[in-house]
């Protein structure tokens, strides 16, 4: 079972500072280049500083490291204000709203020290100004932060002394947020008090976090307020199922998903599908918990959740492994026996830690990349302010010396008047020429800093971005079948052209060496019986297309190579019609679960081969891809199935079987559409037909020239012509 607040609701902990409590809010669709554009204009004023604070806080969630930057800028700017700005109402008004927006800046980071340093220094002014909501607020966000850190006695203080002058001034809406923090800080008092075996104080805190929650249920009630609803019945849901009431429990959570659903919010939907699924493993209820956690990995996959899929497919495992009973496949048919269960348990605790070490990796890198900015900073303001003093020692030079010509002028004014008084103008002519190139000299060089600092933090995001998307094509690279296995397992001479788009492809080919079940012909589909010598293997190669490309693309080829791995190595499906047929139901059921009301047509277009060399047979299924076979210099096209592995209307009909005997010396291809719909210099599509009229010019050369043939044709079409999508071809010959 797991902790209410060390786990859910500790998720929720950095969006609660961000979106609840913090004093500074923006539309969220606020355009950047506009605020770039204003800053040119800005002077140093307030509205440099609001501007300054706008813009930090669009990068909040993209790189709190940058927000930091800008508003330290905008503390900058606010020393420079006049003292009677910076010390009246309006003036110490931006400074608690700077410090509050740096607060969060740090929770993000981490630092929650300094965030905390921040909230006091903020709420310090707030009581300056009389500010009771600012002050509310403040209290709010402290009381958060010691929650993070599990100082749940000081959590409570300062919660309690913001609901305190939220309900003095009547604020509804931050009473019922307050009420459901209490709820939350003493329910994780409570799980503390249960781990030590204290459970009298455990159901002390247990009946009080419900008593809170319960109010703050009321109360998000009479606001109608339907997201807070759903929040506060999880909350109670949770709290049942530390108690171990499993019947309230699954009530509230039940209650909470169904309003999730109505508000389309796939996260929670996928959370609260994951804690009912827990609780069932709880009740030894395996089949309705599995459905629930299937449910909860499939919402994941199609919102790219990779990091709320873990604990969902954690459970998994230990639903697997734990089970007495046979459990069924994903599509509801038949059950699997305890050696397919086991298999699965481990597939699923394999994909949970694989996702961690991806996710553990980014945050690594992340972290390298924030410490080398922060050292970059330090470096160049530590620069920056010696080239300042160094100014500052040659300007009192100069003055110095301006001073003793000063004397020494007035000096001479003694002796002769008129001559002093013509000198005397031209010197203050000169004077003032001097400040105003001096100062304009200043700010042009102060600007200058300005945009070499914006434009370094925008190159870091850049490689952080790029770091990224580059981690996951490694990822996505060791779940493509390996050029080795693939020479070990066909006996037969073939070639591979695979060019993704972009870093990580939608694109994707898959192969597999199996044996055939015993006393199974492929051929007939019947039961004959078979010695151990007569046990042949087939192979197995698709060629695969998935919708989109880039990041979303490569998300959907990994869960169709998935899916392929599990109909074939888990399920014992063998004819590539049956395997399309089954993957179609499992996409088609991850990405539309029950009870969404938002259909998601997403799949992909397939050429499945299996290849029975000892028969010198050709199974295939064909999903919106064409197959092409050249047999004695002729070319002949088997149409697909037009429809692809996924949804596509109301009716589903059975993908086609075709069978076609081989002989020696054929060369069967089959090609995603990437290369076909390429673009030329000449403004045209390459198109089909040419890539067929190519194929028989080249079919009598070895494979590898083939590739390396279509390879130099492709970029000599596109020139300089940027690529539209992704490639793949596989020619393989008999």
């Amino acid at each position: 079972m797991k902790s209410n607040f060390s786990s859910k609701k500790k998720s929720y902990f950095i969006i609660l500072l961000c979106v609840i409590c913090v004093p500074f809010s923006f539309s969220q669709n606020r355009i950047t280049d506009s605020l770039l554009t204003l800053l040119k204009n800005d002077k140093n004023d307030t509205n440099k500083i609001i501007h300054l604070n706008s813009l930090g806080w669009d990068f909040l969630y993209e790189n709190p490291d940058t927000s930091t930057v800008l508003s330290n800028q905008a503390l900058d700017v606010f020393i420079q204000l006049p003292y009677s700005i910076r010390n009246g109402k309006r003036g110490k008004h931006f400074l608690a709203q700077t410090y509050g927006n740096l607060a969060v800046y740090q929770t993000i980071l981490g630092n929650y020290t300094v965030a905390l340093d921040f909230y006091l220094k903020a709420l310090k002014l707030d009581e300056e100004l009389g500010d009771k909501t600012g002050i509310a607020k403040r209290y709010g966000n402290i009381g958060l932060l010691y929650m993070g850190q599990e100082d749940y006695p000081q959590a409570l203080e300062y919660l309690f002394k913001a609901l305190k002058i939220s309900e003095e001034l009547r604020n509804k809406d931050a009473v019922a947020k307050h009420l459901g923090n209490i709820g939350n800080a003493y329910l994780a008092k409570a799980d503390i008090f249960k781990q030590s075996g204290n459970l009298n104080l455990a159901n002390r805190n247990y009946t009080k976090a419900l008593g809170f929650h319960f109010k703050a249920l009321m109360m998000k009630k009479n606001l109608n307020n339907k997201t807070g609803i759903a929040i506060t019945l999880g909350n109670i849901g949770d709290t049942y199922f530390a108690q171990g009431d499993y019947t309230q429990a699954l009530d509230y959570l039940f209650r909470s998903l169904k309003l999730d659903e109505e508000l389309e919010n796939k996260v929670e939907i996928a959370t609260m599908l994951s804690s009912i699924g827990q609780i069932y493993i709880s009740l030894k209820k395996y089949k309705e918990a599995c459905n629930c956690l299937q449910r909860s990995v499939g919402v994941c996959c199609s919102i790219g959740a990779m990091n709320k899929a873990i604990g969902a497919y954690s459970s998994l495992s230990l639903l697997y492994e734990k089970s007495t009973i046979s459990l069924p496949d994903t599509t509801g048919g038949k059950l699997l026996n305890m050696e397919q269960m086991r298999l699965r348990s481990m597939y699923y605790f394999k994909r949970s830690t694989a996702i961690k070490e991806m996710l553990a990796s980014l945050e690594l890198k992340k972290q390298m990349v924030r410490k080398e900015m922060n050292y970059q900073f330090n470096k160049k303001e530590s620069a920056t302010k010696a080239e300042q003093d160094k100014k500052d020692v040659i300007t009192a030079t100069e003055k110095n010396k301006q001073n003793f010509v000063l004397i020494l002028v007035s000096c001479v004014l003694l002796l002769v008047f008129l001559f002093a008084g013509f000198v005397l103008r031209t010197l203050r002519i000169t004077s003032k020429q001097k400040n105003i190139i001096e100062l304009q000299k200043n700010e042009v060089h102060r600007q200058k800093e300005i945009v070499e600092k914006q434009n370094l933090t925008l190159e870091m995001h850049q490689k952080e971005i790029i770091d990224s998307i580059t981690y996951a094509k490694h990822i996505q690279t060791a779940l493509l079948t390996s050029d080795e296995y693939i020479k070990n397992n066909l006996p037969a001479e073939y070639f591979i052209l695979f060019k993704p788009k972009d870093i990580v492809s939608g694109d994707f080919y898959w192969a597999l060496s199996m044996p055939f079940l015993p006393g199974w012909d492929l051929g007939t589909n019947k039961v004959k019986l078979q010695t151990h010598a007569e046990r042949k293997h087939i192979f197995y190669i698709a060629t695969a297309d998935c919708t989109g490309h880039g990041v979303p693309g490569a998300f959907m080829s990994m869960l169709n190579i998935s899916y392929l791995n599990e109909n074939v190595i888990e399920r014992g499906i063998r004819l590539p019609h049956d395997i399309l047929n089954s993957q179609r139901k499992e996409i088609i059921q991850a990405l539309n679960p029950m009870g969404s009301t938002e259909e998601s047509n997403d799949g992909m277009d397939c050429a499945l081969c299996v290849f029975d060399f000892d028969k010198m047979l050709l199974h295939f299924a064909l999903a919106n891809t064409p197959l092409w076979l050249i047999r004695s210099g002729e070319l002949t096209e088997y149409k697909a199935d037009k429809m692809p592995v996924g949804k596509h209307n109301d009716k589903i009909d059975p993908f086609t079987l075709h069978t076609l005997p081989l002989l020696k010396g054929d060369i069967v291809y089959t090609s995603t559409d990437g290369y076909a719909d390429q673009f030329g210099v000449n403004g045209k599509k390459l198109l089909k037909k040419i890539v067929k009229k190519e194929l028989l010019k080249i079919h009598h050369l070895p494979m590898i020239e083939q590739k390396q043939y279509l390879d130099q044709y492709f970029e000599n079409w596109k020139g300089d012509i940027e690529q539209v999508d992704d490639v793949c071809i596989i020619g393989i010959r008999i």
